[in-house]
């Protein structure tokens, strides 16, 4: 949902590793000035979509607004790149509340992993045979066999990245769903995912783990030879992102539905 836009006095500039984000926030904090992330209003995140990822698990909590510039490989959180200007962008930017997925994931030595996504959960085969999966909703068994290479589940943020290049649906980012789709299903053949609430618990077993290991990941942290994956939204964590009003995330939602 839209918020209060906060009070500016204070901005922090964050870089992901690269040359030509690093060289944007020395010129920022130059023209600008920087304070640190501990006492700033606002935080300007600049790199690229992982970075931005980064920067949002990072404050998650902290009621900090990140406001992204592209200053790196894949841009769709991000806002486009000017050093002219940015007080009066950050004044009028729209301000959005997002929650990440919390996933709990058992590994084969019965050892429970915990991390938490703001783009998506996957999991995938990590040998050149097709998992076998289960697939539950809030306690009902669903699918009790799911051959495929693997299944998302995509919080709307996270809709238009590795969700949207598996053919799964966009979602709005106010609306009240996950995306679950398969990776290359091979049965059922004609099931191509489902839109669930986004206060569902998701619980996904592979079904043969010895012949046919699985890895998790949520968004970039990585758990290998999982038995048994749990999926829910994160109703205790919070972070925030700030848009430029005239492409802003709605209009970001349905310019990626009509591409051709």
């Amino acid at each position: 949902m839209e918020i209060e836009r906060p009070k500016i006095d204070n901005i922090a500039f964050v870089a992901s590793a690269t040359e030509e984000a690093e060289a944007a926030r020395r010129r920022l904090s130059h023209l600008y000035g920087s304070s640190p992330p501990d006492i700033a209003d606002v935080i300007v995140a600049l790199g690229g979509d992982g970075f931005i990822l980064q920067t949002l698990r990072r404050f998650m909590n902290t009621g900090k607004p990140i406001y992204g510039m592209h200053r790196g490989t894949v841009g769709f959180l991000m806002n486009e790149f000017k050093v002219e200007g940015l007080l009066d962008r950050l004044a009028v930017a729209e301000v959005t509340s997002i929650r990440p997925l919390l996933m709990k994931a058992v590994d084969v030595q019965g050892v429970e992993h915990e991390a938490r996504a703001f783009n998506e959960v996957s999991l995938w085969r990590r040998t050149y045979q097709a998992a076998k999966l289960k697939l539950s909703i809030d306690g009902v068994e669903r699918l009790d066999d799911l051959v495929c290479d693997g299944v998302i589940v995509a919080t709307p943020a996270g809709s238009t990245a590795y969700n949207l290049s598996a053919h799964g649906p966009i979602i709005p980012l106010n609306a009240p769903l996950l995306a679950l789709t398969p990776i290359s299903p091979f049965r059922p053949r004609r099931w191509r995912g489902a839109l669930v609430p986004d206060r569902a618990l998701i619980r996904i077993d592979v079904m043969d783990t010895q012949k046919r290991p699985v890895s998790a990941a949520a968004d970039h942290t990585e758990i290998k030879n999982v038995k048994s994956v749990t999926v829910r939204q994160d109703r205790q964590s919070e972070s925030f992102l700030m848009f430029d009003p005239e492409h802003n995330w709605e209009e970001r939602i349905l310019a990626e539905q009509f591409q051709y």
